[in-house]
């Protein structure tokens, strides 16, 4: 297969972004650490079974080591940990993450917060308020919950403190 070349604009947390690959077919994730410089988004399995590289395209869920660049829209917005909050201050999800000590090693947290600002912005937009059970939060995690069809894998097992920590964060983002 003969690599195609591609050049795209990007939004990528809220910045007009151009890159050029030599290959069409280029992940979406190195695209954005190695041109755009965005740490968020890590490598974990490249496969999409754990989420260390999620990002928001367009509002969706995304996982970025599986995303070819030529199937971003062009002109398509692309939210990373980077860029979650605005004008400075943290995202409800981070700030939870924060207060509750939701991480130890701290890798799996960019795709478990990215996979949850996601997750509830889309329960807000289909008019569902309440904040989430215990229940549904790790539904949500483990890839069983409506709207989740991924899971998120975290090696440390600080996952009871996540569930918390989306919870609380859940107060302020549903409200």
């Amino acid at each position: 297969i003969v690599p195609t070349p591609l050049t795209r604009t990007l939004v990528v947390n809220g910045e007009t972004r151009t890159v050029t690959v030599a290959d069409d077919g280029e992940q979406l994730l190195y695209i954005l650490r190695n041109q755009i410089d965005q740490r968020g988004p890590k490598f974990g399995c490249g496969v999409s079974q754990c989420g260390s590289c999620s990002v928001l395209i367009d509002g969706q869920i995304r996982r970025s080591c599986v995303t070819p660049l030529r199937t971003v829209p062009e002109g398509a917005s692309v939210t990373t940990l980077d860029g979650l909050g605005t004008n400075g201050s943290l995202h409800p999800l981070q700030r939870a993450f924060i207060e509750e000590q939701a991480a130890q090693c701290a890798f799996c947290v960019n795709g478990i917060v990215m996979g949850a600002a996601g997750w509830l912005q889309q329960r807000k937009d289909s008019g569902v308020t309440s904040v989430p059970s215990r229940e549904e939060v790790a539904g949500f995690l483990s890839g069983e919950e409506p709207g989740s069809d991924d899971n998120y894998i975290c090696r440390c097992g600080a996952h009871l403190r996540m569930i918390r920590a989306i919870r609380k964060a859940a107060e302020e983002i549903l409200s």
